[in-house]
């Protein structure tokens, strides 16, 4: 384990990291643009990056395995990196899409990966979805399963969401117009 990893005490006895928001310990790339992530409070992914390396712009210089193999923690834990490409991609995203990608039912996949996907924060996405901010939290860790409405809202804010960007650019909007 890496001694310099962020540690608490507890009555004299170590203990591992709390994490408040998600915070790298390592990083290991693997084949098939797959991401290792151990995070300070222990957690342990496997994410695949594969389709986000061929769907967004900015990530395609990793479409080269050297070029991916060189991923490393940045920023104290905050960021995965490859330097010698400016990129770099937050560890709250990386753990909300591997929460995505590892989780056992699709309602807590639709969920979770439309927390990444907007990238809301707290208030901004209970209100979207008409929910308390507590239950927001309550269901962001994978830890409980998402309900079906939850995840149902999450499809319907996406789709209003997909519209109002087709208006905007076809340029058509709806107006109401009343006759004086």
């Amino acid at each position: 384990m890496d001694t310099n990893s962020p540690r608490r005490t507890d009555g004299g006895v170590e203990t591992m990291a709390s994490m408040k928001r998600p915070r790298l310990r390592d990083v290991q790339a693997q084949s098939g643009y797959r991401l290792a992530l151990t995070f300070i409070d222990d957690q342990q992914f496997v994410l695949d990056m594969s389709a986000d390396v061929q769907a967004f712009p900015g990530l395609r210089p990793l479409i080269a395995a050297e070029a991916f193999a060189h991923a490393q923690v940045g920023d104290d834990g905050w960021t995965v990196e490859w330097p010698e490409l400016d990129i770099q991609i937050g560890a709250d995203t990386l753990y909300l899409d591997a929460q995505a990608q590892a989780a056992t039912d699709e309602n807590t996949r639709i969920f979770i990966g439309w927390r990444a996907r907007t990238g809301l924060p707290l208030a901004k996405a209970a209100q979207a979805l008409g929910v308390s901010p507590r239950s927001i939290t309550r269901y962001s860790n994978s830890r409980e399963a998402t309900p079906r409405t939850l995840a149902l809202a999450c499809l319907g804010w996406d789709a209003l969401q997909q519209q109002a960007h087709a208006a905007e650019e076809r340029g058509v909007y709806s107006v109401d117009k009343k006759d004086h």
